[in-house]
């Protein structure tokens, strides 16, 4: 990233660290814009609680997404399952 000049930012998307803040140095450094993270196979609550950990990275879980969903909810279900997660991944991603 040091060889980037001013005008190059980056975006940069990792599986979430099983050490805590591993990524630190990576979100401080001046190019790069945002460090999100995939869920890394681990199921929405696992996910939320490593990423809660994390300072300066938000979720990309687009699979964590989709847990809890399926094919023969009602839409009050649906609405109700998908206020759940995405509160869940954004207050996840808000903490510390």
């Amino acid at each position: 990233m040091d060889a980037l000049d001013e005008t190059q930012n980056i975006m940069i998307k990792l599986s979430l660290p099983t050490k805590v803040n591993l990524y630190k140095d990576v979100i401080a450094h001046p190019r790069c814009v945002r460090l999100v993270a995939l869920s890394g196979g681990y199921g929405r609550e696992e996910a939320n609680e490593i990423l809660s950990k994390q300072e300066g990275m938000i979720a990309s879980f687009s699979r964590a997404l989709l847990e809890g969903l399926s094919y023969g909810q009602s839409q009050e279900e649906f609405d109700a399952t998908m206020a759940k997660t995405v509160d869940g991944i954004y207050l996840a991603s808000k903490a510390p």
